[in-house]
């Protein structure tokens, strides 16, 4: 579908309203109710277009959020757009999928990632410790992970959650890749028991850093 249109594409949005799965949506904090495969399918009918995606961008809508990040291209903006972009995610699937399509695709994603460290603000803290994540598994050369560690150790308890789940999953990959701090960071994530009560449904991974530094390990060395 060449040059789609704004109106267009709302106009797609609006025909995957589905109000049951709005209020399942609502539940979990997003406002939207569209079966999210079927909006991949919009997505993939209209292509990559990173003007369209600016133009829903700035609706402030959460369905024509998703769709933009779903056809936008990642190096095509500037630190300072991704900046006002991370402040706007409140919606956890929109602060999902910026953090996971965009964020970590961005040429820039070193430079957010310095840049949202120290944040005021939790929801960009959390979207720093997600690129250091990123860091931690594929390249961990010039990150402290000690002091890493000690910044876990000392905040993660009491972090907002959306924070503190960022941290978590830098916790466990610094166990699961990183074997000579592997003690270390299981007994941080025993102390801490941050999602050690999280629910876990059958056959999946737990959150809780120990289970999760176990499980994989156990998987990746057989």
């Amino acid at each position: 579908m060449p040059d789609t249109t704004l109106a267009e594409a709302l106009g797609d949005l609006a025909a995957l309203e589905d109000p049951k799965v709005r209020a399942a949506n609502e539940k979990r904090g997003d406002d939207h109710g569209m079966n999210l495969s079927r909006l991949r399918a919009v997505a993939k009918k209209i292509k990559a277009d990173q003007p369209l995606a600016r133009e829903l961008w700035a609706t402030g809508e959460t369905p024509a959020r998703l769709l933009a990040l779903l056809l936008c291209r990642p190096r095509e903006f500037t630190a300072d757009e991704l900046d006002a972009m991370i402040r706007e995610t409140r919606p956890p699937k929109v602060n999902d999928w910026f953090v996971n399509y965009v964020a970590k695709k961005t040429p820039l994603a070193e430079e957010m990632r310095l840049r949202w460290f120290d944040d005021a603000d939790p929801t960009v803290a959390a979207a720093a410790w997600s690129l250091t994540t990123e860091r931690v598994i594929k390249k961990p050369e010039g990150l402290d992970l000690s002091h890493l560690l000690d910044l876990i150790e000392r905040d993660m308890k009491d972090a907002p959650s959306r924070l503190q789940w960022s941290m978590n999953e830098t916790l466990s990959n610094i166990g699961i890749y990183h074997p000579a701090l592997r003690a270390r960071a299981l007994d941080i994530g025993e102390r801490l028991q941050v999602l050690a009560d999280y629910p876990t449904a059958p056959g999946c991974t737990s959150p809780f850093a120990p289970l999760w530094i176990a499980e994989i390990v156990r998987r990746r060395e057989g």
